[in-house]
């Protein structure tokens, strides 16, 4: 009949609150990235759906400025390709690309070539820096956006003065050619700019906020009016609402994943790699020498040395424990033969002293072997070598 015999819990084992106290700091991160998610998910699930689409009625949609516009004899249409607005471009259509930046380098320079001449208008909505040089030329995006998002037209484009204060503040621009319109400033750069074309009747709006196109927003300021007078100019509207998806895109210009994160979030990792750094280096400096202190408890020895035998095991360092176990030996018995424990490590000067005081020269090379002799190969090799250096020391002590 056999018993299995439980080892009783010793000073290394770890408690349940050490557990907790070891790995909290991770769960709590993990907890607050899934709830970082959820929240983000739950934002992103429920805001602008349909957002500045003609056909949609929500708070975002844009359908109230397209009947609007019908009640006036416009037409709108929309479109989803490159391919469709670049074919509609002419003198009769105003051309509406609700979202710029979507759209590719060489999808930009392609509309733009298309639009460029044609007599007909051109409206930006909100377009930033990566798309606003290559679809109106002569407009520079600044990287800073308006604080208020109601301002006054200050300029002399009449469909500005007849709509006056609206909800143009967004994005504001810079007019880096002659002969455009600069209206709805903040702090000294304007929110919307109209550049005429140079050659033809033609012209590019640069718009730098959406919201006077939004459904919930129409009705405030002068937003029904000047979005009426923006887009009425022509009988016919084509609204382009731009997707990743578009077959028109090009394969060699398609944009990577490092190019579609905002470069807000880059400068974000940036920083915090910087942060990071500093931080390594502020903890790892050596503010001086190091200073003893006494410890505020007394460790018995036998809980060091239980210790300090589990991390040999657990590392399989019998190498490691068989040498620490023959030095302390070999220290411990070159005072009792008379040799300096400077040179307890010497096997010539310990060997010869300890067969003279135990007066067996006989027994040299077996002692040779057992205070400098190769590492255990296993741990009962490890045990037996420690019962032999017990039983060599109590021999050399015995009177």
């Amino acid at each position: 009949m056999t018993t299995e015999v439980t080892l009783p819990s010793t000073s290394v084992s770890p408690t349940t609150r050490q557990v907790w106290t070891r790995a909290r700091g991770v769960i709590l991160a993990l907890v607050f990235l899934v709830a970082g998610a959820i929240a983000i998910a739950a934002i992103r699930s429920d805001t602008h759906e349909g957002s500045l689409d003609p056909r949609s009625a929500t708070d975002y949609g844009s359908r109230a400025v397209a009947e609007l516009l019908a009640d006036r004899g416009v037409s709108t249409r929309v479109v989803t390709t490159l391919a469709e607005a670049r074919a509609a471009a002419d003198p009769d259509t105003t051309l509406l690309v609700a979202v710029p930046d979507l759209l590719t380098e060489r999808q930009q320079s392609r509309l733009h070539a298309a639009t460029a001449g044609t007599g007909g208008r051109t409206v930006l909505v909100a377009p930033g820096s990566s798309s606003v040089e290559r679809l109106a030329p002569g407009i520079v995006a600044s990287p800073a956006t308006s604080l208020d998002s109601t301002l006054s037209p200050v300029c002399d484009l009449p469909a500005a003065r007849r709509a006056g204060a609206a909800d143009t503040g967004g994005i504001r621009y810079t007019v880096t050619r002659p002969g455009a319109d600069e209206c709805y400033p903040s702090e000294r750069l304007a929110t919307l700019v109209r550049m005429p074309d140079t050659s033809g009747d033609g012209d590019t709006i640069a718009l730098g906020a959406p919201d006077i196109l939004y459904n919930d927003t129409l009705d405030e300021q002068g937003n029904a009016s000047l979005a009426l007078q923006l887009l009425g100019t022509r009988p016919h509207v084509v609204w382009y609402l731009p997707s990743l998806s578009d077959s028109a895109a090009d394969t060699d210009d398609e944009k990577g994943f490092f190019d579609l994160l905002p470069s807000g979030w880059l400068w974000g990792t940036l920083q915090l790699f910087i942060a990071a750094a500093l931080a390594a280096l502020w903890r790892a400096r050596r503010l001086g020498p190091l200073v003893p202190e006494r410890l505020p408890v007394a460790i018995r020895a036998s809980e060091t040395v239980e210790g300090r035998a589990r991390l040999y095991r657990k590392a399989n360092a019998r190498d490691r424990a068989a040498t620490a176990l023959r030095s302390t030996t070999r220290t411990r018995l070159a005072p009792l033969v008379g040799v300096p424990v400077t040179q307890a490590n010497s096997p010539e000067a310990l060997l010869p002293a300890l067969s003279a005081h135990l007066h067996s020269p006989g027994d040299g090379q077996a002692r040779h072997s057992l205070l400098f002799g190769p590492s255990p190969s296993d741990d009962t090799a490890l045990i037996s070598l420690a019962d032999q250096l017990d039983a060599l020391e109590r021999e050399v002590r015995r009177p």
